[in-house]
């Protein structure tokens, strides 16, 4: 069993990083830098993935820029800046809060807001049409009353 839960871990952090052994640079600090690096960019052909977790061709050749820019000198800063004036602010995992990106950051909490405003509307209005709906009549009162007298 304690083979099973090694072998999965295992799995699981090598499949983490889609980085290939050609990508890779040969300095460890380097390549510790282009993974975190990695970590920060979207892939934009998957959306959901960082170029490091992603397999796509694209991602692969954004993992390889990254590299190629930091053998060149770039700080992490002028590398990301490469990027983004490539691919735009949507290659950030985390795009920055400004006015092109204010919806990407407002839609969820909007969508909670108006969401949560729906259904105390819907639950107001099914109390009302409750509370305004018709007494019932005498035949009517009769036959709840005779089916719970035979029920109980």
């Amino acid at each position: 069993m304690r083979l099973f839960f090694l072998l999965a871990a295992l799995f699981v952090s090598v499949s983490a990083f889609a980085a290939e052994p050609d990508e890779l640079l040969d300095d460890p600090a380097l390549e510790a830098r282009a993974q975190d690096l990695d970590e920060h960019l979207r892939c934009v052909v998957c959306q959901s993935q960082s170029i490091a977790e992603s397999n796509a061709p694209l991602a692969k050749d954004l993992r390889i820029l990254v590299r190629e820019r930091i053998s060149q000198g770039d700080s992490d800063e002028e590398v990301i800046d490469y990027i983004v004036e490539r691919y735009g602010d949507y290659v950030l995992l985390k795009p920055p809060v400004q006015g092109n990106t204010l919806f990407l950051w407002a839609f969820p909490a909007a969508a909670l807001l108006l969401g949560a405003a729906g259904g105390f509307f819907f639950l107001r209005g099914s109390k009302k049409a409750i509370a305004a709906s018709a007494p019932l009549s005498a035949d009517d009162e009769d036959d709840v009353n005779r089916i719970l007298k035979e029920r109980g």
